[in-house]
């Protein structure tokens, strides 16, 4: 698909706005962009992320607050299961992870404006993204003990996923193999995502932090963004 319908297509079904009716994503879908692994300049954006984030008390953190109680409301235990951006920003102190140059790029965002980050790589996507919660029969492609490895859902669990089958578990826990961003990635999709008490203009603003960054590294990349809500 082209870039306009990918992010025309992304959906979020009624059961889980049920359960958070002031959720909201901000799609990013691009083509274009830098590839490759970790480098200086990927690596400079982490360690801002990082120094940014120190001292951070990650749990009084509105937006992170609010990520612990979505959890809680579809079943997951948030002091073991935690989001994306919580996870992120524990590490903070200790160095953020170095994955590859677009990833770095969305953990830094991810870190610097307190939310959720995710990336897929749309070469592997298959049909239109799309969060649900589980029915707990869905695929989902993983690493076990080092070896490619198949799970599935807990029932009702709130899960992206494609027609192959499920791209991140718990929300924005956890990714599966098959879409991630890898060093070779140049079309992907960034999925920002927002409850309440974020402002709409800082979602607004880090969408154009990502972009800004992305954009000093490849400065002819094409964006659509829309926002779902």
């Amino acid at each position: 698909m082209d870039l306009d319908a990918v992010a025309g297509s992304v959906r979020v079904d009624a059961a889980v706005r049920a359960l958070r009716p002031d959720f909201a994503v901000l799609v990013i879908a691009a083509e274009g962009l830098p590839a490759g692994p970790t480098d200086a300049w990927s690596r400079g954006l982490l360690k801002e992320a990082a120094d940014g984030a120190a001292g951070l008390d990650v749990t009084a953190e509105p937006h992170i607050a609010a990520w612990r109680q979505a959890y809680t409301a579809f079943g997951a235990k948030p002091g073991r299961t935690r989001n994306s951006a919580e996870a992120l920003a524990r590490r903070a102190a200790a160095g953020l992870p170095e994955v590859s140059l677009l990833v770095d790029a969305y953990n830094a965002v991810s870190v610097a404006h307190r939310l959720p980050v995710g990336g897929e790589d749309l070469d592997a996507y298959a049909g239109a993204p799309r969060l649900v919660r589980a029915v707990g029969d869905e695929r989902f492609d993983t690493v076990a003990s080092g070896a490619p490895a198949v799970e599935h859902p807990e029932p009702g669990e709130v899960v992206w996923c494609d027609d192959l089958g499920v791209t991140c578990r718990r929300w924005n826990h956890r990714q599966c193999v098959r879409t991630r961003i890898t060093e070779t990635t140049t079309r992907a999709l960034f999925l920002l995502e927002r409850l309440d008490p974020m402002p709409f203009e800082a979602l607004d603003a880090a969408a154009e932090d990502l972009l800004a960054r992305l954009r000093e590294r490849a400065p002819e990349l094409r964006a659509v963004t829309r926002l779902v809500r």
